[in-house]
């Protein structure tokens, strides 16, 4: 491993000869630039009494784009040097042909500084990290007898860019990125629960090595594992659902977060397109993409195209008012560009994604919420899940949810799914709790192929008519 800073244009390649490429690549074209990047992970797995994974990755490259209209060229390579760029140059100009488009305005410039630029493998030493390991898997088990098996996870990556846009002007980040995660299955009279907690965000590891921060996670892991034992057959039909605060949001994410992407909006296939300044969710709601919340894992000082990250206003009471976009779709549909530009490494062409995504709170309490819920499902903890970006129907599936009779929580349910579409879900917002909640950093979002780090939130929400499928009673 190496401390060396990542400065292509300095270091591997001559700064001047890089930028006449990048022009000659975007001659004729509205937008390009060129994305070096290099990227180091390092994910350790201790599960079942052992080490089961190791492993180191390490990755350097460029990728070269080109924009005219909706036509993108875009070459990549993992060898940084100006023949590797040439040859990338031919290929992106295959793409945008002679054509006569006017090079877009360049993004304003910033200095913000959103999260330590420290390596966090770096962060403490390798038999450290085994030794926490091991001591989170010795913790769980002291913890109840029931427990037969404990994964736990330390992850860490640390990603540098600099970005030079055909202006001249380039920019550089560097992104660290941490998380500790424990899973943990129970046992009792031959039935095998599992519960999971965990997270991190753009800090250093010694925060989450720390055995305060680790049996934290390790306790609430268990605490919904011994839940889910005592769980009955979830019940089936249309109802009422309470959803919890915090991670909840994953479902405000998918269901409705892809839907208010730029892309998906100029296109027409959006359940959202077109209703711009429309009542589109009950009063009271809003919505914001935020990519400036500090140290958070879904936030990003510059996106990878050199926008500034911003915190946009997406639904306010009830009324859309914003997209997320980057700069090719902002410019198609003449608008602003959100800094919301993403991509997953330097071989994949940036589009209009999502960083931390949230539902501000109300004035009610989170027993008030539930007290108003008379036959239903409050919903705590979600695993996966599934949307039509088209039409906003979701189907999800719930790791920790309870039946609600009379404004009462009742019995812990298994096998609880939440069936229905977001814009409809928006409108059948029935109350907010005062106690909005950031997810613990865990969030990992894709989209075409492409995967990157996000963040969730939301209060307390009741919402009316959702079809829970479970097994009926």
């Amino acid at each position: 491993m190496t401390d060396t800073p990542f400065r292509p244009l300095d270091d591997m390649v001559d700064r001047a000869a890089a930028l006449g490429l990048l022009r000659n690549a975007v001659a004729g074209a509205d937008d390009g630039e060129l994305f070096f990047e290099r990227r180091r992970s390092e994910a350790l797995v201790f599960d079942d009494g052992r080490v089961k994974t190791a492993s180191y990755d390490a990755s350097t490259g460029f990728g070269l784009r080109a924009v005219r209209g909706e036509v993108v060229g875009y070459a990549h390579s993992t060898e940084i040097s100006e023949a590797a760029i040439k040859r990338a140059v031919d290929t992106t100009r295959l793409a945008v042909g002679a054509g006569g488009g006017t090079l877009a305005d360049a993004p304003q410039h910033t200095n913000a500084r959103l999260y330590t630029d420290e390596d966090p493998i770096m962060g403490a030493p390798f038999p450290v990290k085994i030794d926490t390991l091991r001591e989170i898997d010795a913790f769980v088990r002291d913890l109840d007898p029931r427990v037969v098996q404990v994964s736990a996870t330390i992850a860490a990556s640390h990603q540098e860019i600099e970005i030079l846009r055909p202006e001249g002007h380039s920019v550089r980040d560097v992104r660290p990125m941490t998380r500790v995660n424990v899973s943990v299955i129970v046992e009792e009279n031959g039935r095998r629960e599992s519960g999971t907690a965990g997270g991190g965000g753009r800090i250093g590891l010694n925060g989450l090595i720390d055995p305060a921060d680790w049996q934290a996670k390790a306790r609430e892991a268990l605490r919904v594992a011994t839940v889910n034992l005592q769980a009955v057959p979830a019940p089936a039909g249309v109802m009422d659902v309470v959803l919890g605060p915090g991670w909840p949001g994953i479902l405000l994410h998918e269901a409705i977060g892809h839907g208010l992407e730029g892309d998906f909006n100029r296109k027409g296939s959006s359940a959202f397109a077109g209703l711009m300044g429309q009542q589109v969710a009950a009063k009271g709601v809003t919505v914001l993409d935020d990519g400036t919340i500090p140290d958070r894992r879904g936030s990003i000082s510059v996106d990878d195209e050199g926008t500034p990250s911003g915190k946009n206003t997406l639904i306010e009471d009830g009324v859309l008012v914003g997209y997320m976009q980057d700069r090719q779709n902002a410019r198609l549909m003449g608008v602003a560009a959100t800094g919301n530009g993403r991509r997953e490494s330097y071989a994949h062409a940036p589009m209009p994604r999502m960083t931390n995504t949230y539902m501000l709170g109300g004035d009610a309490t989170r027993d008030e919420v539930v007290s108003e819920l008379k036959d239903g499902i409050y919903a705590v903890g979600f695993g996966g899940g599934q949307v039509d970006i088209t039409n906003g129907k979701f189907v999800f599936s719930c790791t920790e949810a309870y039946r609600v009779e009379n404004g009462k929580v009742g019995a812990p349910v298994k096998g609880a799914t939440l069936i229905g579409d977001g814009a409809t879900a928006l409108k059948q917002i029935r109350a907010l709790g005062n106690d909005m909640e950031l997810d613990p950093g865990m969030g990992n979002c894709g989209k075409q192929g492409q995967w990157v780090p996000v963040g969730v939130g939301q209060p307390t929400v009741l919402i009316g008519g959702l079809t829970v499928g479970g097994a009926a009673t």
